[in-house]
């Protein structure tokens, strides 16, 4: 225990076990913790009060600012301590119970959860756990890796537990930058011109009349699981590398680009890293997640500056990251995450936003969330706060899935729509690209055939379009086909060869 982490005098004396702040629910709470995708979570009195919930007949509802590391959400779903969860998950075990109906969940924009929190919109929030590098002199918060929606949990919550994590170096600040935006109606702009921006405070302001445990723990985070690039995310990054060559070429861009955003996962760090060949150079990032492809541009000299929520990345990356810290310190900075996805910030710095799809269609909807129509994935995360209002907004998916490609990912009609056609520019699978803007939907369909979907089902698409236009309509569909593909796959174990109506 590293009771200097503690400069407040006022809190010495406040210092509990997590068993302890555990015992601080009270069923039927709604409780904020910090986190952002694994990043800066709790780490100890989450799974306490899980332990505890294995045992007592208690659920509370728990909001986040993203997903949480370790097994917390996985303990809590098995522990039935949870009633409802918000915004954002990527837990097997939660998820199966999300999808079997026995936690509610609220897929949520995550530019919005602070937003409806702060206009009472959604229950007032009882209780706050915040991880801590240390505490200033006046009772505020050093966050750690993450900030996502823990400012405005402090401000609003009637209680609130702070973990200090002495896994985190002592030196860790100097990368935060925390502002709220005023009520309604008085809001002011939000004045970042610039990735590298600075607006606010280092320090998460807390009131220290609220403080009611001070629980001390040195787990790190959760690393992020790094897959290796393969063939199809190649491709997938070769060919947007490709457009933005001649985005460039065209005038349309310079060779820094404009500021990127990406999603979490493989294709996204294969895209980034992409960005270290060719001829890109003062590259910006004002994103969510900063992952090891971030660092890696940033330690090749291609990227100037990067903003985001919250440092996600492999445990190689954290412990160079960590131990080289004062190397980093003016390149990134970490914002809550109503700032880092504000639509107004977005659109004003002109965003080239990179994310991922579980599958769209031939006119460019784009469901990034259920599984058939009705099984909840992960969410919709900062996606559709960044495609709506982005200069670019890019999806990326791989065309097919699953042995013999049993599984499309370009289809007739999405099962479920995030983005609608309005918000999507660009399409990309290992197959191609397909550039949608200025065309009206039949331009779009021809464009997606022709260039996203695998050779095992272009004849077959190709032969829905055409069929559709024969009925007419703006936007032409079979309504009686459209979802023919996702029914064959569940029926027969592949969208090959559904059953096709014959014009009427």
């Amino acid at each position: 225990m590293e009771i200097g982490r503690i400069k407040f005098e006022g809190y010495k004396n406040s210092i509990i076990t997590a068993d302890e702040a555990a015992l601080l629910f009270e069923n039927g709470m709604t409780v904020g913790s910090s986190g952002f995708t694994k990043a800066g979570d709790s780490k100890a009195v989450l799974p306490a009060f899980a332990a505890r919930a294995a045992h007592e007949e208690i659920a509370i509802t728990l909001i986040t600012g993203a997903s949480l590391g370790h097994t917390t959400d996985s303990d809590l779903a098995d522990a039935n301590a949870l009633h409802k969860r918000m915004p954002f998950q990527v837990d097997p075990v939660l998820r199966k119970k999300i999808n079997d109906g026995s936690i509610l969940f609220i897929d949520q924009h995550l530019s919005e959860t602070a937003e409806l929190l702060n206009n009472k919109h959604l229950p007032k929030m009882d209780l706050a756990i915040i991880e801590a590098s240390s505490i200033d002199e006046n009772g505020n918060i050093i966050p750690t890796t993450s900030i996502g929606n823990s400012a405005t949990f402090a401000k609003l919550a009637s209680k609130v537990i702070i973990e200090i994590n002495t896994s985190i170096p002592n030196n860790f600040n100097g990368i935060h930058d925390i502002l709220i935006p005023e009520n309604y109606p008085e809001r002011d702009i939000i004045p970042i011109t610039k990735p590298d921006s600075r607006i606010g405070k280092g320090y998460i302001a807390v009131n220290p009349e609220k403080v009611v445990g001070i629980v001390f723990t040195e787990l790190p985070d959760s690393p992020a699981q790094v897959t290796s690039i393969d063939e199809k995310t190649a491709a997938i990054a070769n060919h947007l590398i490709h457009f933005f060559e001649g985005e460039v070429a065209s005038g349309r861009l310079t060779d820094s680009l404009l500021p990127l955003q990406a999603g979490i996962g493989k294709v996204a760090n294969a895209v980034l890293s992409g960005f270290s060949k060719g001829n890109f150079k003062n590259l910006t990032m004002y994103s969510e997640v900063l992952q090891d492809s971030t660092f890696e541009l940033i330690d090749s000299g291609k990227m100037d500056f990067a903003s985001a929520s919250s440092i996600t990345v492999s445990k190689a990356c954290y412990e160079h990251l960590m131990q080289n810290f004062e190397n980093y310190k003016d390149k990134i900075i970490l914002r809550p995450q109503n700032i880092s996805n504000a639509p107004e910030v977005i659109r004003r710095l002109g965003i080239i936003a990179i994310n991922t799809a579980i599958e769209f269609d031939i006119y460019g909807n784009v469901n990034s969330t259920h599984i058939s129509g009705s099984k909840m994935m992960n969410g919709i995360g900062g996606s559709g706060d960044f495609a709506r209002n982005a200069y670019l907004s890019i999806f990326v998916t791989p065309s097919v899935s699953k042995e013999n490609n049993a599984i499309s990912h370009i289809l007739p009609m999405v099962s479920h729509v995030d983005h609608t056609e309005h918000d999507v520019d660009i399409l990309v699978t290992e197959n191609g690209l397909a550039d949608l803007r200025g065309l009206a939907p039949r331009e779009r369909a021809i464009q997606i055939i022709q260039n996203c979907v695998h050779p095992d089902y272009k004849e077959q698409l190709q032969s829905y379009y055409e069929r559709s236009c024969l009925r007419g309509g703006h936007t032409p569909h079979l309504l009686e086909e459209a979802f023919s593909w996702h029914i064959n796959y569940n029926n027969n174990g592949t969208m090959k060869n559904p059953v096709s109506v014959e014009h009427q």
